[in-house]
């Protein structure tokens, strides 16, 4: 079945995964802040271009969100010319921005009384993964409305999962991010390692890659790492703002994340030293000036 669909953020996600519900037939309309980025995909996907969050959210049965933070989630939501103001009744409105488990709440609480439906659906897989389609995608809400939207999140996700009410999807978000963080460290000290060792570490990543040491991020994060680039993938800046998040709720439910909270700070030394759009894979570069 075809269904009209609006997407509110055309970044480096937003951009692909608006893409792939368009080529599974469904009639989107994007918008984008940045309004050249919304040409461009029009030129490159059947869809139309919407002037506002509010022009786009007209008559859809699913809107999208994927926008950088609570700040920008404010805005094209409860703002003036926000998705809250022309979001028909009955429709399900998906966000897929990583951000607090606040806002999640207070967003699920303000479409119900207005008469529509929410889920917090924050994704993981990074660039490649939403180039591919094949997100993994963390979700809080209602099952009803779950059920009812998971044929769109469908095109774009290997895998979902309903995760509890509204908020959930994001705290599972955090879990992901706190993982990762922990991962890539070892990760960095492991090849850091390795080459002051003279091993051949494509070798040896490969051989360990297939035993309890396996990650994603070892799996594809190990060649750049080695060859020393990071000019890609999901950036620093953002892997910040994740953890900021994961350890602001941490406070809240009396969770210690001290490892995370160290790492946290390498990220930081990785801005200091102009890597603020860096993927998060360069930590390495803390061993390797």
């Amino acid at each position: 079945m075809s269904y009209k669909v609006s997407f509110i953020g055309l970044g480096v996600m937003g951009y692909p995964m608006a893409g792939y519900i368009s080529k599974a037939g469904h009639n989107v309309t994007v918008y984008n802040r940045t309004k050249s980025k919304a040409e461009k995909w029009i030129k490159e996907h059947k869809g139309k271009l919407a002037e506002t969050p509010m022009d786009a959210a007209k008559e859809s049965d699913f809107i999208f969100t994927c926008v950088g933070n609570d700040n920008d989630l404010r805005e094209v939501t409860l703002g003036n010319k926000g998705l809250f103001k022309a979001a028909k009744k009955g429709s399900v409105y998906i966000d897929n921005t990583t951000a607090s488990a606040e806002i999640a709440r207070e967003l699920y609480k303000k479409a119900k009384s207005a008469g529509f439906h929410f889920l917090d659906a924050p994704v993981s897989g990074g660039q490649a993964g939403a180039e591919n389609g094949a997100l993994t995608v963390m979700i809080g809400g209602d099952a009803e409305t779950y059920k009812k939207a998971s044929s769109v999140i469908d095109c774009y996700s290997k895998k979902m999962k309903l995760l509890g009410p509204a908020g959930n999807g994001q705290l599972a978000k955090m879990v992901n991010q706190i993982c990762i963080a922990g991962v890539v460290q070892g990760l960095s000290e492991a090849i850091n390692f390795g080459l002051n060792a003279k091993l051949k570490m494509e070798d040896v990543i490969e051989t360990i890659s297939k035993g309890a040491a396996q990650s994603w991020q070892m799996e594809n994060r190990y060649k750049t790492m080695i060859d020393d680039k990071f000019d890609y993938g999901f950036a620093v800046d953002w892997m910040r703002k994740d953890l900021k998040i994961a350890m602001e709720e941490a406070k809240r439910n009396n969770s210690p994340l001290p490892i995370t909270k160290i790492i946290d700070e390498y990220y930081g030394e990785i801005q200091k030293m102009g890597g603020k759009r860096w993927d998060t894979s360069s930590l390495i570069k803390r061993f390797r000036k």
